[in-house]
């Protein structure tokens, strides 16, 4: 294994320093090293509905790329791929809380839902409202080896920025929590992996693949997925991911969507372009109208190789809060 790290349990508490530092404009640390978590810098905005998201680290830029304005107000890295404990998620929770309560936005992954379950209990017992969203836009399977029913995976990026902007408008806790399940409920993904991730604290391949394999449908710790292949053209592999999304989600011809061609942290860009340029061409040719595109490393899987493909199907309300500004480390956006 050859990594830039140092001792392979301080992956996590090392790359949030160094995180932190380089965007202090932005963000900050909180004050217990023992309960880690970012915030948006100046703390909780008074009068807005906080942001909170988090999960096991290796998935960056999610979580902690996203706190900022117009997205996330606080995120919570576990240990690699491991489920942030209650006690950081209740101090990120009350860290973002500004007096209009606060929404929790949970992958759904076991560990993370009960986790975030329990901290929410915690912060009502100190008066302080919750709600939650589960994301699992993932189609490639109903269960894992972490889930009960799909998993959660890219399209969480989708709902911490729109959901983001419905906060910065001031929504209610109400309005914010229904923004963010409306965009769950309207975005697809699926995945594939050419080669397996190296978790730093394991020391080797998460799952093997011949050289000549992929895996379709995997999820983002390398969980597998609907089938092993041989490997493929660019386009056999768009099409298959594509066309798996869009069967799902049910679209038909003239309606607008999102297309989002995210990379597991090994695909250099690119090859990411290669893909989205076919799933663009297959939904022009459906009839689908593409009036927003998101290409780039938002949802990694480590240094796994490979990319996901996210349909999101847009409305007039959903693009407005796309197209809201946003000022984060991970993504930036002006109108």
């Amino acid at each position: 294994m050859k990594k830039l790290i140092n001792d392979p349990h301080d992956v996590v508490k090392e790359a949030v320093a160094g995180f932190v530092a380089a965007h202090s404009d932005l963000v900050a640390a909180g004050p217990d090293p023992e309960e880690l978590f970012v915030h948006r810098r100046g703390g909780a905005v008074p009068g807005k509905v906080g942001l909170v998201s988090g999960g096991g680290s290796g998935h960056e830029p999610l979580h902690v790329g996203f706190v900022g304005e117009g997205m996330l107000d606080a995120a919570v890295p576990g240990a690699v791929f491991t489920s942030p404990t209650p006690g950081p998620i209740l101090a990120a929770t009350k860290a973002a809380d500004g007096g209009a309560g606060v929404l929790h936005i949970v992958k759904n992954y076991t560990g993370d839902v009960l986790n975030f379950e329990t901290a929410a209990e915690l912060a009502d017992a100190e008066d302080i409202d919750v709600a939650a969203v589960i994301i699992n836009d993932d189609v490639a399977v109903q269960d894992s080896l972490y889930t009960a029913g799909r998993r959660g995976v890219a399209g969480t990026v989708l709902v911490e920025k729109i959901a983001g902007a419905s906060a910065e408008r001031r929504d209610d806790l109400a309005t914010v929590a229904a923004v963010a399940t409306k965009v769950n409920e309207r975005t697809r993904s699926m995945g594939v992996a050419l080669h397996a991730c190296t978790v730093p604290h394991a020391g080797e391949l998460s799952f093997e693949l011949a050289e000549d394999e992929i895996e379709i449908g995997i999820g983002i710790h390398g969980e597998p997925g609907r089938e092993r292949i041989p490997m493929a053209g660019a386009d056999d592999i768009t099409d298959r991911l594509l066309d798996a999304v869009t069967t799902d989600l049910g679209l038909s011809g003239g309606e607008e969507v999102l297309l989002f061609v995210n990379g597991m942290g090994a695909t250099p860009l690119s090859e990411l372009y290669i893909v989205y340029g076919r799933a663009a061409e297959r939904l022009a040719a459906a009839g689908v109208k593409v009036t927003r595109s998101l290409v780039g490393n938002y949802t990694t899987a480590l240094d796994m190789q490979g990319c996901s493909v996210t349909v999101l199907h847009l409305d007039e309300e959903l693009t407005t809060l796309w197209d809201a500004p946003a000022k984060t480390p991970a993504m930036r956006s002006e109108t």
